[in-house]
């Protein structure tokens, strides 16, 4: 994923024009001479400008934070939003299963299904049907996908082929209407809707969350690279933390003699 930003004013190289003196006027040659030195030698002394070559500082400003949490009773989850047609988020697939599972956390996947990819909408639709028969079977949905995404390419109807394929093999009969009163297709909304309120700006958008943590209580993996390493750091803040205390209902003290 590549970000551009227009440089600042003050980010810019100017190449001001060059002026050729005349042949006649050895003073102008030497002047143009003194000057390009001079101009020459304050680039140098100059900071190196990086700043137009190296895009901004990556990560996603967070607007609403309250879905950055790990489901109740886990310390340190994964959670992400993901587009199913994203060729990004194929890639990031098999790593962030494999991390789940290497460290038994929670990963928390949210729908964002961009509205100029094809099917990704309709893929998230069907995942949540197979979610009604169980969570496992819409997961593995999910990743089935990701595997596929290359061969399934812009076509819907390959998708919905995969699809029909998909429940087949697990002996389940998928409907022709997969969603008749809308519910599910809401639910996709609204995870994308939750999406827009943290400040989601592009797919995947990978967290580390906790809770009871003393570090940051979510950091967003910017470089997939570090994923472990953020999750052993998330399980150090965490470790030892005293648990919320339970509500308790206060008991009637029994009177002097009873």
């Amino acid at each position: 994923m590549l970000r551009f930003s227009a440089l600042a004013p003050h980010q810019r190289l100017h190449a001001g024009p060059i002026l050729l003196a005349g042949a006649s006027s050895l003073a102008g040659a030497s002047s143009l001479a003194a000057a390009t030195c001079l101009a020459v030698a304050g680039f140098l002394a100059a900071p190196a400008a990086r700043a137009q070559f190296t895009p901004p500082p990556p990560g996603t400003q967070v607007h609403d934070p309250s879905a950055l949490k790990p489901p109740a009773g886990a310390r340190v989850a994964i959670v992400e939003w993901e587009d199913m047609q994203c060729p990004d988020c194929a890639r990031a697939n098999p790593l962030l299963r494999e991390a789940a599972e290497k460290y038994h956390i929670p990963w928390v996947r949210h729908d964002f299904p961009l509205a100029f990819h094809s099917w990704s909408f309709q893929a998230a639709v069907n995942a949540r049907w197979f979610d009604t028969k169980s969570k496992k079977l819409g997961d593995d949905y999910r990743d089935e996908i990701f595997a596929a995404q290359s061969d399934l390419g812009e076509d819907p109807a390959k998708m919905a082929d995969f699809t029909q394929k998909y429940a087949t093999g697990h002996g389940i009969a998928f409907p022709f209407a997969v969603d008749p009163q809308g519910k599910l297709a809401a639910a996709v909304k609204a995870d994308y809707a939750m999406g827009q309120r943290v400040g989601i700006e592009h797919t995947p958008t990978i967290w580390v969350v906790t809770d009871h943590s003393k570090g940051a209580p979510f950091v967003e993996v910017v470089d997939r690279n570090k994923l472990y390493k953020l999750i052993d750091q998330a399980i150090a803040d965490t470790k030892g933390a005293e648990p919320a205390p339970a509500h308790r209902v206060p008991t009637a003290k029994k009177a002097p003699g009873n």
